[in-house]
């Protein structure tokens, strides 16, 4: 078998000649952004703790939902989920400065429920990510790094110095990495929404893995939701005034929501310029029996609403029953979020998955060249 990564050699290369390797032990370390991602995510693109408005047009706080099967309205169609493996590979040093040299794999599938049940690959997109912080390296030896790497039609550079909506507030050099090869793989599968699953009508929905951020706000393309099994869990909701109102976390809200309902729906954001640009709502997909905690069992789903108007309540409906009929039939222990899986999307992550070259291989395939001593000080 050729070696997968033999065309980022000439960049190794440049960065050993030009800077000083520290080579990970082991060739290749993988780097994890954190247990709960998406859920930082989605604390990073929410912006506030506090929800005080209720956005559809019935006002009930709870509200009982008929499961939508497939043969009956065909709604949600399409699926989409990414996925990135990250590996820290060493640390090029130049004189007293340093940046950790990560390689990552990111991309994302798309897949098709059709009408007799039978789930079709749309599209999947890949590619190789470099990471560098750029504010740790020379400019010379930056923009060195940066040609040599634009000759690798499968590897892009990214500095992980910029920051993105994953990154937010994280300082450790190699998380930041981890980080940014997570954004990376939401650009593929925001790519892939728009340009490889925008054709379709409005019937035709598209389901989202995760909740949908800034770059739906003014989504113009035929209809998308977002559907996060993990999610903010600090928000408070303050509803109505006066001695009626009621103040509630989201564990309580959550904990008064039955299987097979969903609660009223709310704006992601407050004020005038982005209140209920995109509207989400929390729907119970399994019963809370036999489950360790409220949130388990629930799903949030994000649904862009351009046009701020208050959302009709009857489609929502109809999307959290179309969701629960696609609950996940994966068995206890497989996946540790099994209680929360959609089947179709649960296929579109191990679609990409198994696209990505395995640790054993990219530790293999991805070494260092032998320099002499002399070169391999460097630093200019």
């Amino acid at each position: 078998m050729p070696n997968p990564f033999a065309a980022i050699t000439p960049v190794l290369a440049v960065l050993a000649t030009d800077g000083r390797i520290l080579p990970a032990t082991g060739q290749a370390i993988i780097d994890l952004a954190g247990n709960d991602l998406d859920e930082s995510y989605d604390r990073a693109i929410s912006e506030t703790t506090s929800v005080g408005t209720v956005w559809e047009t019935r006002r009930s706080l709870y509200h009982p939902v008929r499961p939508v099967p497939r043969y009956e309205r065909h709604c949600l169609q399409y699926f989409l989920d990414g996925s990135t493996r990250t590996y820290f590979v060493g640390t090029v040093l130049e004189h007293d400065r340093s940046s950790p040299v990560q390689f990552a794999q990111v991309g994302a599938a798309g897949v098709q429920r059709e009408e007799d049940g039978r789930i079709r690959v749309v599209k999947v997109r890949r590619k190789l990510v470099l990471l560098l912080d750029r504010s740790s390296l020379s400019q010379e030896l930056w923009l060195k790094v940066a040609r040599t790497t634009a000759q690798v039609p499968s590897c892009t550079l990214r500095t992980t110095s910029e920051e993105d909506p994953y990154g937010k507030g994280v300082r450790e050099k190699r998380t930041r990495g981890a980080h940014k090869a997570n954004w990376a793989m939401r650009e593929e599968e925001i790519a892939l929404a728009n340009d490889d699953l925008g054709e379709r009508s409005g019937d035709e929905w598209l389901a989202v893995d995760g909740g949908l951020g800034n770059e739906y706000m003014d989504w113009q393309g035929p209809p998308v939701i977002g559907v996060a099994k993990s999610f903010q869990k600090d928000l408070h909701f303050r509803l109505g005034s006066g001695p009626r109102g009621r103040s509630l976390n989201l564990y309580g809200l959550l904990a008064g929501l039955e299987e097979g309902n969903r609660t009223a729906v709310f704006p992601r954001w407050a004020g005038e310029a982005r209140e209920g640009k995109i509207a989400f709502w929390y729907v119970r997909i399994r019963p809370q029996r036999g489950l360790d905690y409220p949130l388990m069992g629930v799903v949030k789903v994000d649904m862009p609403n351009r046009s701020r108007e208050v959302v009709d309540s009857d489609l929502v409906d109809m999307v959290s029953g179309a969701v629960i009929a696609e609950r996940c039939v994966a068995p206890h222990g497989r996946d540790s979020r099994w209680h929360a899986h959609l089947y179709p999307i649960s296929i579109a992550e191990r679609v990409i998955r198994d696209q990505f070259y395995s640790g054993e291989v990219l530790k293999a395939a991805i070494r260092w060249p032998q320099l002499p001593l002399s070169s391999a000080v460097g630093g200019s």
